[in-house]
């Protein structure tokens, strides 16, 4: 008898206590406690260095990945510890971290967390929650962040980024996660965000973002340009790739950023168009690189010579319908 045809066990028997038992060993061999201990501590720091009274010195960096850890408290006492990482391991809960206030670098990625939350850690540069089970960006405001990444996820909406802390930020990486909207990163001197593999339709609240150098949207759901406007004068690359923009007229929206240099459009319904390349070096005569080649000396004359005929149309078009 195979295993699916076996008979079902009648409620309150011996044997259902048995499966039961047995089912929650598996559970606890999955995931069995595994907090880390003082002699892995030991094998874990290195770089010794002068304490911040500079009388002593005590270690500075934990390297304690892929140690299968349910619980780091023991790190409460490590106060010194600058350079902490503690990726591929079980965590659940990182607010033992709280007592490091000399941390610069935190790196959690592919645990079991749910929440990034952190006191404000006055000297924080660098934080990376990647592939984990995070629902809220809560807990993150720390003065001097710098770069900050959350790819693959569970963030629905890009929410509590206060930009009077994070004044210091230039790197939002929010890849992978279930964003519908790109509203909500209010923050003031970043320069490049990622935020493609999500559910966006367009772009939107983006025009505070003055600095914004980078922005990549690949592999979302938008089919129209709507959202840029030229208060982010300084947006230089533009990734698309891998989205649903068929009619290629709406790349016109983008002559509002003075600066765009290179982009990327491959994978469109608008990229199949024969015409594609040209037709978007005639839009954004300023382009220099597409789908990461760049435009030749020969395009680019095509590209004018046709951008002058139809603009003397137009102009004809204009005087026939004054008189």
């Amino acid at each position: 008898m195979s295993d699916d045809e076996q008979m079902p066990v009648e409620e309150g028997s011996e044997d259902e206590s048995k499966v039961t038992d047995e089912l929650d060993e598996v559970v606890e061999k999955d995931d069995p406690e595994k907090p880390l201990s003082e002699d892995e501590v030991c094998q874990c720091v290195s770089l010794l260095c002068k304490t911040g009274d500079g009388l002593s010195h005590a270690y500075v960096k934990l390297d304690a990945r892929d140690r299968e850890l349910t619980d780091i408290n023991i790190l409460k006492t490590y106060i010194h510890l600058r350079y902490v990482d503690v990726s591929k391991n079980n965590l659940k809960d990182i607010s033992a971290l709280n007592a490091l206030t000399h941390m610069l670098v935190l790196k959690a990625d592919q645990n079991k967390l749910t929440s990034a939350h952190l006191d404000e850690m006055p000297y924080l540069q660098s934080a990376s929650f990647n592939y984990n089970n995070i629902k809220s960006m809560a807990g993150l405001n720390h003065p001097q962040l710098e770069h900050l990444a959350l790819n693959y996820n569970e963030i629905t909406e890009i929410t509590d980024l206060d930009p009077t802390k994070l004044a210091r930020l230039h790197t939002l990486e929010l890849r992978g996660n279930k964003l519908t909207s790109t509203n909500g990163v209010s923050v003031p001197n970043l320069k490049n965000l990622f935020v493609a593999a999500n559910v966006l339709k367009k772009v939107e609240g983006l025009e505070n973002l003055h600095h914004l150098a980078t922005l990549h949207l690949r592999d979302n759901q938008i089919d129209v340009m709507d959202g840029f406007c030229d208060s982010m004068k300084n947006l230089q690359y533009l990734n698309m790739r891998g989205n649903t923009l068929t009619n290629i007229k709406e790349v016109k929206k983008l002559q509002c950023l003075p600066i765009l240099r290179a982009a990327v459009f491959k994978d469109n319904p608008c990229a199949a168009e024969d015409d594609y390349r040209l037709e978007m070096l005639i839009a954004l005569r300023r382009l220099e690189r597409l789908d990461k080649d760049e435009y030749n000396d020969d395009e680019r004359t095509e590209a004018e010579e046709i951008y002058e005929q139809r603009r003397q149309e137009e102009l004809t078009q204009q005087e026939g319908n004054e008189k």
